[in-house]
C-alpha cells in the first residue's frame, strides 16, 4: 500500500503527462480594423483534417488533445494568422485584410512549366490567359538545368469572370400584356457570390446580382403542402416598402419534406475540375472538404462514382456503395491540380456512367464541380447542352458547384445547370458547403416536382401595371405554359419558392411614370377599368408541374383578392423578402429601387429576423451594413 501511494505522489510531484484529457479551447475572431466579430471563419488545426468555423457571433469552439496543436484561422480576403495553443484556453484573432487580394483583379499565381530544351513550343499549365492584364506586363523568367527548362510565368492580374446580361424587367401594362409566364428558380449561386465580393470590400458587378436568388437564399415559413400535390401556394398582398404607393405582392411555394430514410436510393457521380485553375485553397482545397460532407450524408443504398478532368478526363472512383466511406474519401484525398481544361471530355464520361448505373426510381445525378473556366474541345457550347439536355430527357439530372474567384465563369455554369434540369450554388466557404450538401441535402439532390412554371393574369380592372422583380432569365413566353415540351424550373425536397411582383393599383395618379403611354387602339376595345364581373379579384394564379419521372404536366389554380393588408400586419416572410429584393435593387442601382436605401433595409431586415437558426438572416444584416459602409466612403 505504501509502494503504490508513493509511486502515486511521485507521478503527481513530477507532472507525468503521459496521457492528456482532451480539453476545449475557444474564442471569438473579429475584424481588426473595425472591432467587429467574423461570422464563418475557418478554424483547423495544423497538420490534421480537424476544423471549425466561426458562428454568426464570431465564436468558435473547438476540442484538441494535444497542447502542441497549432490553430490556423483563415478567411478569404484576409491574412491568416497561426498559434501554438500551450496552455491557453481561450484564444481570439484579430484578422487583418490581406491587401493583395482586395482589389478588382484577383492576383493569379504563376504556373511552373517544364519541357524538354530542345522544344520550342512549351504547353502551358495552369490557367489560360484571357483578358486584358491592368497592372501591365511582368518579366518572365527562365531557369535552365538538367537539360531542361523551366519557364516562370509572369505574376499579373486578370480578371475574367463573365457573368450574362440581365435587362431588369420593366412595368407592363395588363390592357397589353395582361400575362406572365416565367419558370421558378431555387438557385441561391447569386447571394453567396455577392456575400463574396462584400467580404472582399467590393461591391459586385451589376449583373452578378439576380434579386431572384438573393430572395431563394433564405427560407419561408410557409404551410407543408397537403393532399396530393407536392407543394403548397401561399399569397399576401400589401404596399411596396419602397414605393407606398405601389403595391407587392408576395408569392411562395413549399415543397414537400421527404425524409432522409424515405428519399430514394442515388446514382450519383461526381465530375470534378482538377485542372491547373483549380489549384488554390479556395478551389480543390475547399471543393475536397465540401465533398467530404455530402459523402458523409450517403447512405449503404447510395452508390457514387468519381470522374476528374484536366488536359483528359478519367474515372478515379468506380462505382461504390455510399456506405463505403473510405474509399470515397481517400479517392478524394489523392486529388491534385494541374493540366489543362477538357471539361467536354468529363462531362460525357460522367453522362456515360450515369446511364450505365442508371437506377430505374432513383435519383442519377452528375455533380460538376468547378470555376466554370473549362474548354469543350470538339464540341461547341450548343452541342454540349444539347447532350446535357438530351441526358436530361433520359433522367439524368446535373447539379453544378462553383468555387473560386478571378476566372470564375458564373454565366456558363448557370446555363449548364438550366439545361441538365438541376440546380446550382456558389461554395465560397465550408459553411456554405454544409448549408447546401448538408443542411438543404434533400432539396439539392431530390427533386419532387419538375418543370414548374407559373402564370398570373392581372386584372385590368384593378392593375395599372406590374412588374416581376427579378427571374429575368427565367421568363417564358405565354405559350410556353401549357406546352409540356417545354422545359422549366425543380423544385426539391423542402425547397422554398418566393416570387415577387410590384404592382401600380388602378386607382393610383393618373398617369404613372413607369407607364409608356401608346395610342389609343383603334380595332380592339380598352379594357381598363371596365368592370369585367371579378371586381373582387387582383388576379388569376395558374401553376404547371410534373412529377420527377412524369410528361404530363398538372394544373393548380387559385385568386388573389384585390384588398392588400398593412405592412405592418404582414408576415416575416413577406418583409424579409421585400428587404432582400431592395437590396439587391440598391446593388443593382435599379431605376425601380424608389425610396430605399441600406439604412431602410437593415431596419426592414431587423424587424422580420424569424427565429433564423442557422444565423443567415442576422448575417444578412450584417453584409447590408458592410455595404452601407462601402457607400458611405
Amino acid at each position: 500500500m505504501k509502494t503504490l501511494l508513493f509511486i502515486t505522489l511521485m507521478f503527481v510531484t513530477t507532472g507525468y503527462t503521459g496521457v492528456i484529457d482532451s480539453f476545449e479551447v475557444t474564442g471569438t475572431v473579429y475584424y481588426k480594423s473595425r472591432q467587429s466579430p467574423m461570422s464563418r471563419v475557418n478554424i483547423s488545426v495544423k497538420g490534421t483534417g480537424q476544423n471549425t468555423v466561426t458562428d454568426i457571433n464570431g465564436k468558435y469552439k473547438i476540442t484538441l488533445a494535444n497542447r502542441q496543436a497549432i490553430l490556423v484561422v483563415s478567411s478569404v480576403g484576409f491574412k491568416s494568422q497561426e498559434v501554438v495553443v500551450g496552455q491557453k484556453r481561450v484564444i481570439d484573432f484579430y484578422l487583418e485584410l490581406d491587401e493583395s487580394l482586395v482589389i478588382v483583379e484577383e492576383k493569379v499565381e504563376a504556373p511552373l512549366i517544364i519541357g524538354p530544351s530542345k522544344d520550342k513550343s512549351i504547353n502551358r499549365i495552369g490557367y489560360k490567359h484571357s483578358g486584358v492584364p491592368t497592372l501591365g506586363m511582368a518579366k518572365a523568367e527562365y531557369y535552365q538545368g538538367n537539360n531542361q527548362v523551366y519557364y516562370q510565368e509572369p505574376n499579373l492580374r486578370h480578371n475574367t469572370e463573365e457573368y450574362a446580361t440581365i435587362h431588369e424587367n420593366i412595368f407592363l401594362d395588363p390592357t397589353r400584356k395582361p400575362l406572365s409566364t416565367f419558370s421558378i428558380d431555387v438557385d441561391a449561386a447569386s447571394y453567396s457570390n455577392v456575400r463574396r465580393f462584400l467580404r472582399q470590400g467590393r461591391k459586385p458587378p451589376k449583373d452578378a446580382v439576380r434579386i431572384e436568388e438573393l430572395v431563394n437564399y433564405f427560407t419561408y415559413d410557409y404551410t407543408e403542402p397537403e393532399g396530393d400535390d407536392p407543394f403548397s401556394v401561399y399569397t399576401e398582398l400589401s404596399s411596396a416598402p419602397w414605393n407606398p404607393e405601389h403595391q407587392l405582392l408576395h408569392i411562395g411555394l413549399q415543397g414537400h419534406k421527404i425524409p432522409l430514410e424515405n428519399l430514394p436510393p442515388s446514382n450519383l457521380v461526381f465530375l470534378i475540375d482538377v485542372s491547373g485553375s483549380m489549384n488554390s485553397p479556395n478551389k480543390l482545397g475547399l471543393l475536397k472538404s465540401a465533398f467530404k460532407l455530402l459523402t458523409n450524408q450517403l447512405r449503404a443504398q447510395d452508390k457514387v462514382s468519381m470522374v476528374v478532368y484536366a488536359g483528359a478526363a478519367g474515372v478515379v472512383l468506380a462505382p461504390t456503395a455510399g456506405n463505403q466511406k473510405q474509399t470515397i474519401l481517400g479517392a478524394l484525398g489523392q486529388l491534385q491540380a494541374g493540366g489543362s481544361t477538357a471539361g467536354g471530355q468529363g462531362i460525357k464520361l460522367a453522362y456515360k456512367i450515369a446511364q450505365e448505373q442508371y437506377l430505374e426510381g432513383g435519383n442519377n445525378r452528375v455533380i460538376l464541380a468547378t470555376d466554370g473556366d473549362f474548354n469543350i474541345g470538339a464540341s461547341s457550347n450548343a452541342e454540349m447542352e444539347r447532350l446535357i439536355e438530351k441526358e436530361r430527357e433520359k433522367g439524368v439530372f446535373l447539379t453544378v458547384l462553383g468555387f473560386g474567384m478571378g476566372n470564375y465563369k458564373d454565366s456558363k455554369m448557370e446555363i449548364l445547370a438550366d439545361k441538365g434540369n438541376g440546380n446550382y450554388a456558389y461554395i465560397d466557404d465550408i459553411m456554405e458547403a454544409k448549408k447546401v450538401l448538408v443542411n438543404e441535402f434533400g432539396g439539392t439532390l431530390f427533386t419532387i416536382a419538375k418543370d414548374v412554371k407559373i402564370q398570373i393574369e392581372f386584372n385590368p380592372a384593378k392593375v395599372k401595371g406590374y412588374r416581376l422583380i427579378g427571374y429575368e432569365n427565367r421568363r417564358l413566353r405565354d405559350e410556353d405554359f401549357n406546352d409540356d415540351k417545354k422545359d422549366a424550373g425543380e423544385l426539391g425536397s423542402g425547397h422554398t419558392v418566393t416570387a415577387l411582383y410590384e404592382i401600380i393599383p388602378h386607382d393610383s395618379q393618373p398617369h404613372s411614370e413607369y407607364i409608356k403611354s401608346i395610342d389609343p387602339l383603334k380595332y380592339q376595345k380598352q379594357s381598363a377599368g371596365r368592370d369585367t364581373g371579378y371586381s373582387s379579384e387582383l388576379l388569376t394564379l395558374k401553376l404547371r408541374y410534373k412529377q420527377p419521372q412524369g410528361t404530363q404536366s398538372r394544373l393548380i389554380t387559385s385568386t388573389v383578392g384585390s384588398e392588400p393588408i398593412r405592412l405592418s400586419a404582414t408576415s416575416d416572410n413577406f418583409r424579409w423578402s421585400a428587404a432582400v429584393a431592395s437590396f439587391g435593387m440598391l446593388l443593382r442601382e435599379s431605376e425601380f429601387k424608389g425610396n430605399a436605401t441600406y439604412a431602410l433595409v437593415e431596419n426592414w431586415a431587423l424587424g422580420a429576423q424569424g427565429t433564423d437558426r442557422q444565423g443567415y438572416r442576422r448575417e444578412f444584416i450584417q453584409l447590408v451594413q458592410s455595404v452601407d459602409l462601402l457607400a458611405q466612403n
